[in-house]
C-alpha cells in the first residue's frame, strides 16, 4: 500500500490526508492470530519547512485469550504515530526515519511496524482476573473454588518438624 508523497517533496501541496485499511490477518502472535478484521489508518502527510511529517492514528480490535484466566477477549485499541519522513538516508539511523524511495511510502510497513512495537505483551480481561486456581483449574472469576493451599517451603521442614515435637 503505496503512500504518493511527490506533491509533498516537491512543494505542489503542503499536505495529504489518507484513510487506509491494512491487512494483519497474517500476523502470528504466540501461537495465535489474533487480528481478525483489518487495522483502519487515519492520518495525514505534511510538509512544514522542507521536512515531511506523517501523524496517522490506527484503530484495531484482537481476538486474544486473557494470559491469567484463559478466557477470549476482544480488547479494542486506537494508537497514534507519527514519524519523519525523508527520501533518502545519509548515515542516519534507519530507526528514527522512515524512507520514501521514489517519493512512494510504503505505508503498510510502517503501520505493522508501529502497531506491532506498541502491543502488549500479555492481555489480561480485566485488571483484576483472578485468574485460575493453581490446584484444581478453575476459574476463579466465576466464583471460589474450596481449594485449601498450605504450600510448604522445603527448606523449613526440619524447623517445622522441630516445632511439632
Amino acid at each position: 500500500m503505496l503512500l504518493d508523497l511527490k506533491p509533498l517533496f516537491q512543494g505542489e501541496k503542503d499536505e495529504l490526508a489518507f484513510v487506509r485499511e491494512v491487512d494483519f490477518s497474517d500476523v502470528e502472535l504466540w501461537g495465535a492470530h489474533p487480528f481478525c478484521d483489518p487495522v483502519k489508518v487515519t492520518g495525514k502527510a505534511f510538509c512544514r519547512a522542507g521536512i515531511v511529517l506523517l501523524q496517522y492514528n490506527a484503530q484495531f480490535t484482537l481476538h486474544v485469550e486473557c494470559c491469567r484466566c484463559l478466557e477470549e477477549f476482544t480488547p479494542e485499541y486506537s494508537m497514534d504515530f507519527s514519524a519523519t519522513v525523508v527520501r533518502e538516508l545519509s548515515g542516519e539511523d534507519s530507526g528514527e526515519f522512515l524512507v520514501a524511495r521514489g517519493d512512494q511510502l510504503d505505508l503498510a510497513d510502517a503501520v505493522r511496524a508501529d502497531v506491532l512495537l506498541s502491543l502488549p505483551i500479555k492481555w489480561v480481561c480485566r485488571e483484576e482476573c483472578r485468574g485460575l486456581c493453581p490446584k484444581c483449574g478453575a476459574n476463579l472469576n466465576q466464583g471460589d473454588c474450596g481449594c485449601t493451599f498450605r504450600e510448604e517451603d522445603p527448606r523449613l521442614a526440619a524447623l517445622r518438624k522441630l516445632l511439632e515435637e
